[in-house]
């Protein structure tokens, strides 16, 4: 099995940063996994926000955060993180850390294996 486990979030103005962990651990869980992060806002679907390839070489991002966010991760802890500046109202939403067998350039949820149960965030005008 494989355990995520998010923290980091929390209440922030607009125009300020956050910056999201999640801890991974697990018998089964291999650093060739790609990692992602996702938001959920109320009445709306998850979505993609960043992913990352196993390597930490290769990045991706939704438009609406890109310039702003930045995924790394680092394997030997077992850690992958999401720096997020200029954080806009719209950013508004629970946060999930995934983990996922495929490629980093997948940015559907379906596509992504384990999960973490999230963490909030929520940023005031």
């Amino acid at each position: 099995q494989v355990q995520l486990v998010e923290s980091g979030g929390g209440l922030v103005q607009a125009g300020g940063s956050l910056r999201l962990s999640c801890a991974a651990s697990g018998r089964t869980f291999s650093s060739t996994y790609a990692m992602g992060w996702f938001r959920q806002a109320p009445g709306k679907e998850r979505e993609f926000v960043a992913t990352i390839s196993w390597s930490g070489g290769s990045t991706y991002y939704a438009d609406s955060v890109k310039g702003r966010f930045t995924i790394s991760r680092d394997n030997a802890k077992k850690m992958v993180y999401l720096q997020m500046n200029s954080l806009k109202p719209e950013d508004t939403a629970v946060y999930y850390c995934a983990a996922g067998s495929g490629t980093y350039r997948n940015i559907l949820p379906r596509e992504y294996n384990y999960w973490g149960q999230g963490t909030q965030v929520t940023v005031s005008s």
